[in-house]
């Protein structure tokens, strides 16, 4: 178990001193120099790798397909992310991973409502495409069972649409 080098490409560092990379799977593999020991895949299909692998259903553009799971892998991977090299992939790397990470970051020490500011500071300027992500990263309730919601979204309150952000 080893941890991301500095100059990794996509790393983030939360606020408590964990790291993560962020990666789109459409940018090809990652360089062999540096692979990951663990990887949560936030993809609307099954999607795995070589190393311990994690799916998410969670489509492009919107919402995980079941919070509960989500918040599962979210919370796994933060917790190993303090041992272990972790990388969160989606398609592009930028709006459900940016969402993930902006939850990773809460777990770290970040207020709800400036998670999404700080991973697109930290992380990529377009992290978090719509504002159906946004209201879940704000509103999601990370200290309950997510499995308890009565509307199947964690907590998450608030409905519109899932349509990127311009």
């Amino acid at each position: 178990m080893s941890l991301w080098s500095s100059t990794t490409a996509g790393l983030v560092v939360l606020p408590d001193g964990r790291r993560v990379r962020g990666r789109g799977l459409a940018a090809g593999p990652p360089d062999d120099t540096e692979l990951p020991e663990v990887g949560l895949y936030l993809t609307a299909r099954p999607h795995a790798e070589a190393w311990e692998s994690r799916w998410v259903s969670w489509p492009d553009f919107g919402l995980p397909r079941s919070t509960s799971d989500a918040v599962e892998a979210l919370r796994d991977v933060y917790e190993r992310s303090a041992l272990s090299r972790v990388e969160i992939a989606c398609d592009g790397g930028t709006g459900r991973t940016g969402t993930a990470i902006a939850l990773l970051a809460r777990w770290a020490g970040v207020p709800a409502n400036d998670a999404v500011a700080w991973v697109r500071a930290g992380y990529r300027p377009r992290a978090v495409e719509t504002a159906a992500q946004e209201r879940l990263v704000a509103r999601l309730d990370l200290d309950r069972d997510p499995s308890h919601s009565p509307r199947g979204h964690g907590g998450a309150t608030g409905s519109g649409s899932s349509a990127p952000r311009k």
